[in-house]
């Protein structure tokens, strides 16, 4: 078992998404979310003529799925995006919003946050905002947002127990998550949880599904749903090759609901600020 601590987790994430940043995605990346195709993202699912309308980069090919396409956004409403990068997703979720809504990204790697600004910028996003600031511990204030989305991030984090409460924390009651993510089917392998590109590269740190559930309930939320797209195999392997990864990880569209009304009480910690 590897001894990496939290702390030394999340430098080797944000240093080898800086460079992602700072390469435009052309990093050379082994193993991981790097994209390396032109058509990383619409192999994913994302429609070609969305992407042709976002600003230059915020296209950089790291997801392994597509959230928006669950999320079932609303004109008006308030999202938060984990993790946002170049802002694909955020940028995608401003236009379902429309100007009365609002999106929040949240990014812990200032190259990745830098980009995104300077994106929303150039495009003039006036309904799209970019913070700096850990998954973990969410710039973001209680009870304050409609939909959480993330794309191929929770993953890399290494207390996702504390992910799932700020989740529950910062979504009004009946908010919902809808995020894709990378799973675990498996034990993983030594020689893959000891990899530290295997970490960066969203394999080595994909949860169990049944402790995925575990975190999600221990939070409060409910309508817990968690689907496996075995065709992601084959990306997967890609990421890795002949590290045998795909046979252990798969991604997954993960969707759960905070409670609405006084019945969230009866199942949310004592500690959530859930009434």
């Amino acid at each position: 078992m590897t001894s990496r601590t939290p702390s030394n987790t999340r430098e080797l994430v944000r240093e080898h998404y800086g460079n992602v940043a700072r390469t435009d995605g052309a990093c050379g990346c082994g193993p991981g979310c790097c994209g390396g195709s032109a058509t990383a993202s619409t192999d994913l699912g994302y429609d070609a003529a969305d992407l042709a309308e976002l600003p230059k980069g915020a296209d950089m090919g790291l997801g392994c799925g597509t959230p928006l396409a669950f999320a079932a956004l609303n004109e008006g409403e308030v999202v938060l995006d984990l993790g946002s990068g170049g802002g694909i997703d955020a940028f995608l979720a401003g236009k379902q919003v429309g100007p009365g809504g609002r999106v929040i990204g949240v990014d812990m790697t200032p190259e990745m946050l830098a980009k995104a600004r300077d994106n929303a910028a150039r495009v003039g996003a006036a309904n799209v905002e970019f913070r700096l600031g850990e998954i973990e511990a969410l710039p973001v204030g209680d009870r304050s947002v409609d939909v959480v989305v993330s794309n191929c991030v929770i993953n890399l984090s290494p207390d996702k127990t504390s992910v799932f409460r700020e989740v529950f924390r910062v979504l009004r009651p009946g908010g919902r998550l809808a995020i894709s993510d990378i799973v675990s089917s498996a034990a993983l392998p030594k020689h893959i949880t000891d990899d530290p590109t295997a970490l960066s590269g969203c394999i080595a740190g994909a949860p169990a599904i049944g402790d995925l559930r575990a975190d999600l309930e221990a939070a409060g939320f409910a309508g817990i749903h968690i689907e496996i797209n075995e065709a992601s195999r084959s990306f997967i392997r890609n990421w890795s090759p002949d590290s045998g990864a795909e046979h252990f990880v798969a991604a997954a569209a993960i969707r759960a609901v905070r409670p609405s009304g006084e019945g969230c009480c009866a199942t949310a910690p004592k500690a959530s600020s859930c009434c």
